[in-house]
């Protein structure tokens, strides 16, 4: 089989990858996709996903251009935004400490870190500055 024929082969299963979403749902999960495309090599530009995480980031970077996320108004807030976007649970954030120490930031009875702030920032692609 050449490379055309496994295309289209694959293509029913990569085609609902580049489908623009249409409700937050469907964001979520194209937000996912790209997750688990940047972990699989798709964050490396020699890597063969790398087109394909590309794609998919320009679908989450127009999404997000519609529908752009608000200003936070402290790191808490911020966090808990990314949380409610990525699904995320307290236990879901190693980066930060124990369930304890998540449940205490969002909770505002602890600050965000610097070395909390670094990892996230690098988790979620985002700058540091949106934390503070």
């Amino acid at each position: 089989m050449n490379r055309v024929e496994e295309a289209i082969a694959h293509w029913p299963y990569v085609a609902p990858l580049l489908r623009p979403p249409s409700t937050d749902g469907e964001y979520l999960e194209v937000v996912k996709t790209l997750d688990a495309v940047l972990d699989a090599g798709g964050a490396d530009e020699s890597h063969p996903l790398a087109a394909l995480a590309q794609q998919i980031g320009e679908t989450v970077a127009e999404w997000e251009r519609r529908d752009p996320m608000p200003e936070p108004a402290d790191g808490a807030a911020m966090l808990r935004h990314l949380m409610d976007v990525h699904g995320l649970r307290q236990s879901d954030l190693p980066e930060i400490g124990a369930q304890s120490v998540v449940s205490a930031i969002l909770a505002g009875r602890r600050s965000l870190n610097v070395r909390q702030v670094k990892a996230l920032a690098a988790r979620f692609g985002i700058p540091a500055a949106n934390f503070l």
